[in-house]
């Protein structure tokens, strides 16, 4: 069962590092060719006529009592303070998330009425810019009410320990959430962080040393060991996300906490285990970092992530569509439609074409197409690899961004006119351009949410891109102007109740205005 890594009810428990890694490194102490063992030296023979000494036994047991343990052999002396230098080295990168929300009370009575309560959870984040940028797991803080940040203590002896109340805590802002890569980015108000860099570039080797670092359980900054299992592993077929797998401890309240190589660098995100019992069973899984990458820069710069299209449709080959098309394989990508006078035909593609790789990425799956489009640049042309019937050719074809209905809208907003600095958002009015894009609406009038303004600080109202807001307390709102006028009479402080249309569905948004 694949149970997500990150938010838990805090327990006690601690983890044990394993010592596979120290019992590895005590075989290489052992000489490359084989040592020959120096005799024993003959023992003395005593003078004649001399009465042999017999040992003291309590003599004896007090050297074993009193002796002094060896000291460590060098290479495992030196494997600890590497250890101990890396663990001080990104441990202050890492924080503790801490959720606030409201989710429903387990039933034991069915045919009870359903109640719902305030719940807390935790999880685990990476500060990847110093200005307060910080990168987790969407399932951490989706449908949150409130986010806070716990910044790292200086790590300290245990009978140093600070007292709770004397924990770093900062209120955080969503910036923009992508579920599809199960990634979210955070903005608290600090400056001058500790940041980890994200190892985009550096290639993941199976086998390789990895450390979790997070807050399983609740235990803030804790530290687990383990290796690279496999370099690319996609649990679910029909999603083109693949991850790495590895088997350091994963524990609920990891998930959004980093995994780290030798040299400190961020190899991944963690995001979800493989267990029975909800708990680690050396089976987790971290997002890529060129994904959490390619994620962060599009929500730090647009609020949602933007993805590329070549003006093609593909589809996996199976055994009855490759018989019936008398296809060379039975398994596979092949194109079924091409935009006419699309950057794809004008590059040379052709319906039927079976696709080999994309980028110098082999590709045998409809997933892995798409993966290969979601991590690809925009400014940069798409490398294709296809057979047309025995034939293998070679293909550049220029991409173009994939934008919605409200990234369209974006070009057309003047943030002079749609700007509501007290919520901070960019918002328009519904005209009939705007209806006819939502179709069939509950509430004919209202305000449309197009952005966030990212320069702005005002209350967590929970709005999102899209959202149609149609009363503030009641009060109907048909304007951007009446929604501007309706908060202006509110005082700093006083409590707001937005009703919005999201997604076909009427909802409250309560918090109070700064």
């Amino acid at each position: 069962m694949l149970v997500p890594a990150g938010a838990s009810r805090i327990c006690s428990r601690i983890f044990l590092l394993t010592f596979a890694v120290a019992a590895i490194f005590l075989l290489l102490l052992a000489p490359s060719r084989a040592q020959q063992v120096a005799p024993k030296p003959a023992p003395a023979t005593p003078p004649q006529g001399s009465v042999p000494q017999k040992a003291n036994p309590a003599t004896e047991a007090g050297k074993a009592v009193g002796s002094h343990p060896s000291e460590a052999p060098q290479v495992l002396q030196q494997l600890n303070s590497a250890l101990e230098g890396l663990v001080a080295k990104v441990s202050p990168a890492v924080v503790q998330i801490l959720v606030t929300g409201y989710g429903p009370i387990e039933e034991s009575n069915r045919s009870q009425t359903a109640m719902i309560a305030r719940q807390h959870a935790v999880g685990s984040g990476v500060i990847v810019d110093s200005d307060g940028y910080i990168m987790t797991n969407a399932h951490v803080v989706e449908g949150a009410h409130r986010i806070r940040v716990v910044l790292p203590m200086p790590s300290l002896e245990f009978s140093q320990v600070e007292p709770v109340g004397k924990e770093h805590i900062l209120d955080a802002k969503l910036i923009g959430i992508h579920k599809e890569s199960d990634l979210a980015l955070l903005k608290i108000d600090q400056k001058n962080l500790p940041t980890l860099e994200l190892g985009s570039a550096r290639r993941v080797h199976q086998g390789q040393l990895v450390f979790a670092i997070g807050s399983p359980e609740g235990l803030q900054n804790s530290v687990t060991m383990g290796v690279v299992s496999s370099v690319g592993r996609q649990p679910d077929p029909d999603r083109p996300m693949v991850y790495i797998q590895t088997d350091a401890p994963i524990n609920p309240g990891n998930s959004g906490g980093p995994l780290i190589d030798m040299d400190g660098y961020v190899l991944g995100i963690n995001t979800l285990i493989l267990s029975q019992g909800g708990g680690s069973e050396g089976l987790g899984f971290a997002i890529p970092a060129r994904v959490v990458r390619f994620v962060y820069q599009n929500l730090r710069k647009y609020g949602h992530v933007h993805q590329v299209e070549i003006g093609a449709v593909a589809q996996n080959i199976t055994p009855s569509l490759a018989e019936g098309l008398n296809l060379s394989r039975s398994w596979g990508v092949i194109v079924s439609d091409v935009n006419p006078g699309g950057a794809a035909e004008t590059a040379g593609l052709k319906t039927g074409d079976i696709v080999v790789s994309a980028d110098d990425r082999l590709i045998d799956t409809l997933p892995a197409l798409n993966a290969a489009m979601y991590l690809h640049p925009l400014e940069e042309v798409m490398k294709l690899v296809v057979l047309r019937g025995g034939e293998r050719k070679i293909l550049y074809i220029p991409v173009s961004e994939h934008r919605d209905q409200m990234d369209k809208l974006m070009d057309a907003v003047d943030p002079d006119q749609s700007l509501v600095s007290r919520l901070g958002i960019l918002a328009v009015d519904l005209n009939e351009q705007m209806r006819s894009m939502f179709g069939n609406l509950r509430i004919s009038s209202g305000v449309v949410v197009i952005a966030r303004a990212a320069d702005l600080t005002g209350p967590e109202t929970g709005l999102k891109t899209g959202d149609v807001i149609h009363s503030v307390n009641t009060t109907p709102v048909d304007s951007v102007d009446s929604l501007r006028a309706a908060l202006q009479a509110l005082r700093p402080s006083a409590p707001v109740v937005l009703q919005v249309e999201r997604d076909g569905q009427l909802q409250w948004l309560a918090f109070e205005m700064e």
